[in-house]
């Protein structure tokens, strides 16, 4: 036989490596299979979520940091593209404060509400719905014509009347903060069933004196949550959850019901105590979980809905949390 010729020989050693496109495939193939994987997870709490009402609070780190804002409004665009119906309500605490230090106007708290004078409530106002929801509404309108913004003054969306702090057993008063009375939700549904995602500043006014009133954004997201029969009312803040023995230990308890967490309260950080109340609220008025979530944590919206460890503390009705202890 004879031997092929030098061109033969050239011709052979620039032939592909069949072994190695062989793997090719195979090495995409693992690369691939955590998403899968990840995906999959996720489709049971696809299903339930599904077309339900989501209410998020917007609040702490997350409100501050550029990542942390980006990773929210993905967050909530994911979960409208999803099926879910997300509203967003916010406060603007570090925004506030520091306009009303610009203005040479003192921040003062007591029971966990912010002190709001007649300036300072114009400040407020300023801020909330001209600075915070236009930035946000502007963060999830990069992804396409979804929010829309919206203060708890427009369409009679939230009535207030005059709230005063309780403090050592005695009513204090801490100038134009509500206390809301009334919801009217018609607005909020119809941006709902145009796909829409409401934003919403938590300002309302009053129908018993005309004054516009600084309600609490926990407050406010509970309340609105109740009203809108949601699934869910989301609490972002700047802590991993409820502590079990704080601050002797950091321990976060995962779940708890609403009986549970009405013995608690007394013991709480004054700053936690609007927030759990609005969870308290919310189970306790038709709405079937209330999670206080690590804000500070980027996704944490999706980890704590789609995933099946979850983060933070979830607060559900007493007959679900006896059931899943049983």
């Amino acid at each position: 036989m004879s031997e092929p010729n030098s061109s033969q020989k050239t011709d052979q050693s620039q032939k592909p490596d069949r072994s190695q496109k062989a793997d090719q495939p195979t090495a995409r193939k693992h690369t691939a299979q955590p998403k899968a994987r990840i995906l999959i997870e996720a489709l049971p709490w696809l299903t339930r979520h599904h077309g339900k009402t989501v209410v998020i609070k917007f609040g702490g780190n997350a409100m501050v940091d550029e990542e942390l804002k980006a990773a929210f409004a993905q967050d909530v665009v994911f979960l409208r593209h999803a099926g879910l119906r997300p509203v967003v309500v916010h406060g603007g605490g570090p925004q506030i404060s520091a306009q009303l230090d610009r203005h040479g106007l003192v921040s003062e708290f007591k029971a966990g509400l912010r002190v709001t004078t007649d300036d300072a409530m114009d400040v407020v106002r300023m801020v909330l719905a001209g600075q915070v929801q236009r930035e946000l509404v502007g963060l999830l309108n990069q992804h396409g014509p979804l929010a829309v913004g919206m203060t708890g003054e427009d369409a009679h969306l939230m009535s207030a009347t005059k709230h005063f702090a309780e403090i050592d057993g005695e009513q204090v008063d801490i100038g134009r903060v509500g206390r809301i009375t009334d919801i009217d939700t018609g607005a909020i549904k119809a941006l709902l069933d145009d796909g829409r995602i409401p934003v919403v500043s938590s300002i309302a006014r009053s129908s018993d004196d005309g004054h516009v009133y600084n309600v609490n954004a926990d407050t406010a997201a509970a309340a609105l949550a109740a009203a809108l029969n949601a699934e869910t009312l989301m609490v972002l803040t700047d802590v991993e959850g409820l502590y079990a023995d704080w601050p002797n230990s950091d321990e976060v308890i995962s779940q708890l019901g609403a009986s549970e967490l009405e013995k608690l309260l007394p013991e709480l950080a004054s700053g936690m105590v609007p927030k759990m109340q609005g969870c308290l609220h919310a189970v306790r008025n038709g709405v079937q979980t209330a999670r206080v979530i690590d804000g500070r944590v980027q996704h944490s919206i999706l980890l704590e809905i789609f995933t099946d460890e979850g983060i933070g503390t979830m607060v559900v009705p007493d007959a679900e949390h006896e059931g899943a202890d049983q």
